[in-house]
């Protein structure tokens, strides 16, 4: 069983799309995994979304309203947008294949996987809500923010759920933020092997992962695509 895990990462998410336009010929995932923005990327995909429609949807200039500036309780950002955003996917979008995302509860700090039917809107926001950016969104009774608090590339969940190989579509590994998700996330055992792709660059900054550029959002799906197309003959999967 196979499965693509798509990393956490904000606006970085578009390089994962411009990887994903060129692995699609050569893999066919059981399952797919994403935490943060890469969970949208995940659930679109499962929904069959075209590669290209994808990286459509990381160009589209609507995004920029994704992450304005406004306040709300302790956040930057107003939720506002991004739960409009998450509310438009799930009712546009239903999964063909397996997919499951993964979100953060607090105070508790304890992980959550969610998948396939579970899945609402409320979870597609929950994943992405940066904490301190975005609030937490309640469900069923308790608060939840982006899965990628605890680990921005949850590949223990692949296994969790039965994988036995895994594409590891990595666009968070800046080296702070890799040490950090090392000592604090879960990881799998050794019975999964794991083909990891990640930028031959630096991608930016933190800021400009919580900022819409036309210009950086292109030149990181080139990116995206130019690191799948060096690896993908390597790709058996």
């Amino acid at each position: 069983m196979t499965a693509v895990v798509f990393s956490a990462g904000g606006m970085f998410a578009a390089w994962e799309a411009g990887v994903w336009n060129v692995l699609h010929h050569r893999v066919r995932p059981d399952v797919y995994i994403g935490a943060s923005a890469g969970s949208w990327n995940a659930w679109l995909l499962a929904s069959g979304m075209a590669p290209a429609d994808l990286i459509g949807q990381w160009l589209d200039p609507a995004s920029h309203r994704l992450l304005r500036v406004g306040w709300h309780r302790a956040s930057l950002f107003s939720p506002g947008p991004l739960h409009e955003k998450a509310r438009d996917i799930a009712e546009r979008f239903h999964p063909l294949a397996p997919v499951a995302l993964t979100m953060v509860e607090v105070p508790r700090m304890r992980v959550r996987l969610v998948r396939d039917a579970e899945i609402t809107w409320r979870h597609l926001a929950a994943t992405c809500s940066i904490p301190f950016c975005f609030p937490p969104v309640r469900i069923d009774g308790r608060n939840y923010v982006d899965g990628g608090l605890m680990g921005a590339l949850p590949l223990w969940a692949a296994e969790e759920l039965g994988a036995t190989r895994a594409i590891a579509i990595n666009a968070w590994n800046k080296l702070p933020f890799r040490l950090l998700f090392r000592a604090i996330g879960r990881r799998p055992g050794r019975g999964l092997e794991v083909f990891r792709i990640e930028p031959s660059r630096d991608l930016g900054s933190l800021a400009s992962s919580l900022r819409w550029d036309e210009r950086n959002i292109r030149e990181w799906i080139a990116l995206g695509e130019e690191d799948a197309n060096r690896v993908a003959s390597s790709i058996t999967m």
